[in-house]
């Protein structure tokens, strides 16, 4: 059985997947690593990741075209604000047999293809704290029509997860196109493969396992959260004096300045010296700048 994981990429994100790629390497030489272009812009990464990483491509680029196809057949190419995230269903139609998925906004901080060994037992699995928000940027409150709500307790971030190859068809696909055009305003448009992931899980009434979600108080991973302490460039969540298995800054910029910019930087420059000059840190206004600013516009309407 082969084990491996996805990523999806262009030349726009390098510094990011270097940084996160860097942080997997650091603990596991040897797990194959596939990317799945976001666009047709991935050349110069692709160079630089097969090189230093030994990451692949893709190997059927025709089934990324087919889904991209099917939904732009089914819903509109306009329907979707960034339908190419859709792209991240190719993980189940790929090489591996049981796979991991991992945003380039994310580092991690251990052998992170272990976390397959849920697979044993479960059909998907995630790692987040999505559910707190209930439905949230996953769903409009109409799904409720749909879906129990301990069926959305389940409702989970696309950016980590793991699952088996074949366990999504590309029936399964028309037929979530085909509802989703059919009664948009039970999803969340904006994250069009986050809103429709959920759905096919759900629908499909699979076993998913939450490993944040458990009775034992597992750590958290988003960068917005401030209870998250530096050791040994390790994050741990103070709440529950545990370590991170993975930072996520789903939703932030990573800049200079940004919530745990330092350990972003550690791991982008792990292998290589660092530039000397970085952006500089974007100024936040004043409440005063914003308020001459207000009145500055509220004037020139009048002028």
């Amino acid at each position: 059985m082969s084990r491996g994981i996805y990523i999806l990429a262009n030349d726009r994100v390098l510094d990011n997947t270097i940084a996160l790629l860097n942080s997997i390497r650091l603990y596991d030489a040897n797990t194959p690593i596939v990317m799945i272009p976001y666009n047709r812009q991935y050349q110069t990464l692709a160079k630089v990741i097969n090189k230093s990483y030994g990451v692949q491509i893709y190997e059927d680029l025709q089934i990324i075209e087919d889904i991209s196809n099917l939904c732009n057949q089914i819903c509109g190419s306009s329907f979707f604000e960034r339908p190419n995230l859709l792209r991240k269903f190719a993980c189940w139609f790929g090489q591996f047999d049981e796979f991991l998925y991992i945003d380039t906004d994310i580092v991690v901080f251990e052998r992170i293809i272990e976390n397959l060994k849920y697979l044993n037992e479960y059909d998907f699995i995630c790692c987040d704290y999505q559910h707190l928000a209930g439905v949230e940027q996953v769903f409009t409150p109409k799904i409720r029509e749909i879906f129990s709500d301990s069926q959305l307790n389940n409702v989970f971030n696309v950016g980590f997860f793991c699952s088996n190859k074949n366990l999504l068809s590309q029936e399964d696909l028309s037929n979530t196109f085909k509802f989703c055009a059919k009664y948009p305003d039970f999803f969340y448009l904006k994250n069009s493969e986050q809103t429709l992931m959920n759905y096919l899980m759900l629908k499909k009434n699979i076993a998913i396992f939450n490993i944040a979600n458990q009775p034992s108080k597992e750590p958290g991973n988003w960068a917005g959260s401030p209870n998250f302490k530096e050791r040994d460039k390790i994050l741990i969540d103070s709440n529950v004096n545990k370590p991170l298995k993975f930072l996520h800054w789903a939703g932030i910029q990573i800049e200079p300045g940004c919530p745990y910019w330092d350990i972003w930087e550690h791991y982008r420059y792990l292998n290589t010296s660092k530039p000397e000059q970085l952006p500089p840190n974007k100024t936040k206004k004043t409440l005063w700048q914003k308020i001459k600013q207000k009145i500055k516009s509220l004037l020139s309407i009048y002028q």
